[in-house]
């Protein structure tokens, strides 16, 4: 497997030399994971973090219950973890499963230390990434509260276009935090609006 799309979204924020970038590779592993599979399992530690090449993951709390509560979707080239997990290493809160096949690019807990160490303008890198997904994390409260669960479904849509096409309908629910029911009445009206 190929590092490029790692380098390329690396270089979004950072430039590395040739010597930093080659020192950064021969820390990564590559997985190919299939549709099904867990990253991450609740209750594991989360031993690496993970950048998408290809596919598409869930992450998701099942409460006591057996219910499913998704919270964010990754596809190709977004980071996927549990990133509370990995960052503390203690148990994971979250899972981390591959809706689709899966390839990731992986670095251990370990390794990532050691790259931070060796190249420190990937801390400042790491630090945009984890302050830009805290933000996010953020907004999405906010708007839990504040929007009708239309208008989050038209948001989610707008700002994640393509992944509605490969996810599940039920999935899109749960991560709204509607039933499959309510979310088909809210795309039926929807239709009947356009």
């Amino acid at each position: 497997m190929n590092a490029q799309p790692l380098l390329n979204y690396i270089s979004k924020y950072i430039s590395l030399s040739e010597e930093e970038a080659l020192f950064l590779i021969s820390k990564i592993t590559f997985r190919k994971y299939l549709k099904g599979q867990y990253i991450v399992q609740q209750g594991d530690i989360c031993k690496k973090q993970c950048f998408i090449i290809s596919g598409c993951t869930k992450t998701f709390y099942m409460d006591a219950g057996g219910q499913e509560h998704i919270v964010l979707f990754a596809i190709e080239d977004w980071w996927t973890s549990d990133m509370g997990s990995f960052i503390t290493q203690t148990p994971a809160d979250f899972n981390v499963q591959c809706i689709e096949n899966t390839e990731l690019i992986q670095i251990t807990y370990d390794d990532n230390e050691e790259i931070l160490r060796v190249i420190p303008k990937l801390e400042r890198f790491f630090r945009k990434i984890v302050e830009s997904a805290y933000a996010a994390s953020q907004k999405r409260i906010i708007r839990s509260f504040s929007l009708t669960a239309k208008e989050q479904y038209l948001y989610f849509k707008e700002q994640y276009p393509t992944i509605e096409q490969r996810v599940p309908q039920y999935m899109i629910a749960s991560y709204l935090g509607i039933t499959k029911e309510f979310f088909s009445k809210i795309k039926s009206q929807l239709a009947l609006e356009e």
